[in-house]
């Protein structure tokens, strides 16, 4: 068989890519984003009060294509990590308390749940909020956690959009790992981090 129908019929790469980071670091903005560009549809609720996503979504076989390379992806978008979770946050939010709680009790299972399917991932796309300091317990554990396990993993340094923004501050503090400077709500920088996705997955 030629070069031409062994490259026709080779099965394409599937992975697993899953976006994971604190709470409100745009996790669900960007899983909508990737999945609009590559489906028609978005994935993910978004809301203002933090742990919109509570489980686990799953949007698998996404066509995903960029510079002439493909992939079949399950992209996941995971609840947000939290080191606590007080529900009287939800209260000041506008729930009533019996929601509030119920909310808490849910974002905490969801955590779990993803600190678990990491064992499971093959790139891991970590969010981290540009306007803030990248020092934080949550983006510290999660980066030792994907180490240990060798896992892929690309830095996204979301909200670069904002005045505020210092994307090189996550650059200079994670010089091991790759940092994709994005605004996933605008768009900015999401061809760089298509490109940087396919590289790392293949």
């Amino acid at each position: 068989m030629n070069n031409l129908f062994q490259k026709f019929f080779q099965k394409k790469k599937s992975a697993s890519v899953c976006l994971i980071g604190e709470v409100n670091t745009g996790k669900s903005t960007l899983a909508n984003r990737i999945s609009k560009d590559f489906t028609g549809k978005e994935m993910s609720d978004v809301s203002p009060i933090a742990h919109e996503t509570r489980d686990l979504i799953k949007l698998e076989h996404v066509d995903f294509r960029v510079n002439g390379a493909s992939l079949d992806m399950t992209l996941v978008d995971t609840p947000g990590i939290a080191s606590a979770i007080d529900y009287k946050d939800f209260v000041q939010a506008g729930l009533s308390e019996e929601e509030a709680i119920q909310r808490a009790k849910e974002a905490t299972s969801g955590v779990i749940s993803a600190i678990k399917y990491l064992q499971e991932v093959d790139v891991a796309l970590v969010l981290m909020d540009s306007t803030k300091t990248p020092f934080d317990q949550v983006s510290l554990t999660l980066l030792g956690t994907l180490e240990m396990q060798k896992k892929k993993t690309i830095i996204v340094a979301n909200k670069a959009d904002l005045p505020e923004a210092k994307p090189e501050m996550i650059k200079s503090t994670f010089p091991q790992h790759k940092v994709v400077p994005i605004s996933a709500l605008y768009g900015s920088g999401i061809d760089n981090l298509y490109s940087e996705l396919i590289e790392v997955a293949k």
